[in-house]
């Protein structure tokens, strides 16, 4: 087993009606899904522990069937996810560099 880590997407933003329901979710407050909105969107954050990445964003997805009226849009796999999935290769983009914290701060 190991983590996996990836992003889903959802189609609209979450109405206040939903944001209630999730903070009452169990499924929901793991920890293994953090919610993450903008303006025009929502997004969940997700490590999963599984045998494969098909079965940890199965094991997320499943979730959602008690979150009525959400649709998850996509998921996504961006570079830093890539490699910290070990999947990271010579065709993929690697990671930007850490930030270096400002030493005036």
């Amino acid at each position: 087993m190991r983590d996996w880590r990836f992003t889903l997407h959802l189609q609209a933003p979450l109405t206040p009606g939903q944001l209630d329901t999730l903070f009452g979710l169990d499924s929901f407050s793991d920890g293994r899904t953090n919610l993450v909105r903008g303006p025009d969107t929502a997004e969940f954050w997700c490590t999963f522990e599984a045998e494969s990445l098909t079965g940890a964003i199965a094991d997320a997805l499943s979730r959602f069937e008690d979150f009525p009226g959400v649709l998850v849009r996509s998921v996504e796999l961006d570079e830093i996810a890539l490699d910290e999935n070990g999947m990271a290769t010579p065709a993929v983009v690697p990671a930007p560099p850490p930030l270096e914290a400002d030493p005036a701060a």
